[in-house]
């Protein structure tokens, strides 16, 4: 922890995304580190957390990736071959729902284990969790520290669905439970685009977010429990990219309404024009230093 004292979180509100780097971008990390622990942020995971540790690589851990393997089982036309959204699309109309919803759960079968930083989030106490990336690995984290006051409430694909839901909530068992079961939960991972685990639901399809997107803007899919939770914190991004205007929407729609203040750790000379807008507009400041070094600053402040 800093040796100054450390302000309250309400009292650092960047209102045009400012960055900082190097030794000042570590001393701020110290702070957001024990407003962390102090649970007034929310994590906002993206795949980068698992490859930034090596945990990965036996499934992909960007989109492109995941559109490079989806590629490999049905080959796409090579103006849409990177894009992960337009070749689940692709198999989608080409070869059936039922058999993308099988490559994907093929793809994310290997089962990872958790990276030290999912292992010590998962021993904090914290409201919620956001994991943007398919895989298992922090429910993992979650079952190592033998917690059973958790659960995950994951977005699911509309297609052959007649209820009006857009989401599915599962205890620590991975048992599926009643959306009301949340709100008794220690903690909520919340997995917008879905997971592998425990039931295989994917948001991945260009068709999956079409209904989405036309009512994400009221909020419809966001769970209820998770609106509730946001209102008194911030978010803290870590191994999110936001180079596509789908990532930036999910994200601008999840921080709806919620108290801030926001902080981005990422390379900040990777950034492309629209990311880098997406950061100033919703007041995120950006801390400018190389993942793994940030994430072993929270570990052991």
């Amino acid at each position: 922890m800093s040796a100054s004292p450390i302000p309250a979180p309400d009292a650092i509100r960047p209102a045009a995304g400012p960055i900082l780097s190097g030794a000042d971008a570590q001393a701020h990390l110290k702070d957001v580190a024990a407003w962390l622990k102090a649970d007034r942020l929310v994590p906002y995971l993206g795949p980068g957390v698992v490859a930034a540790s090596g945990a990965g690589g036996t499934v992909p851990l960007a989109p492109e990736a995941l559109a490079a393997e989806l590629s490999k089982r049905h080959p796409a036309p090579g103006r849409m071959r990177t894009n992960m959204w337009a070749v689940a699309q692709f198999i989608d109309q080409r070869r059936h729902r039922k058999t993308l919803t099988a490559w994907m759960g093929e793809i994310f079968a290997p089962k990872l284990s958790p990276s030290p930083f999912q292992s010590y989030l998962a021993g904090l106490p914290s409201s919620l969790i956001v994991d943007t990336w398919y895989d298992g690995a922090m429910r993992a984290a979650f079952a190592g520290t033998g917690r059973t006051d958790f659960g995950e409430v994951q977005g699911i694909t509309r297609a052959g669905i007649t209820q009006d839901i857009w989401t599915r909530a599962y205890d620590a068992a991975g048992t599926l439970v009643p959306d009301a079961t949340a709100e008794s939960w220690t903690t909520i991972l919340y997995k917008p685009h879905g997971a592998v685990t425990p039931a295989q639901n994917f948001l991945v399809a260009d068709s999956d977010y079409v209904e989405v997107m036309t009512e994400i803007d009221i909020q419809s899919p966001i769970p209820p429990v998770v609106r509730d939770r946001r209102s008194f914190r911030g978010f803290l991004f870590l191994g999110c990219r936001f180079h596509d205007q789908m990532l930036r929407t999910y994200a601008r729609q999840i921080m709806k309404r919620s108290r801030g203040p926001h902080f981005a750790v990422v390379d900040a000379a990777s950034l492309t024009r629209n990311e880098a807008r997406f950061f100033a507009e919703q007041g995120i400041a950006v801390l400018d230093l190389p993942l793994g070094t940030a994430l072993d600053i929270l570990m052991d402040a």
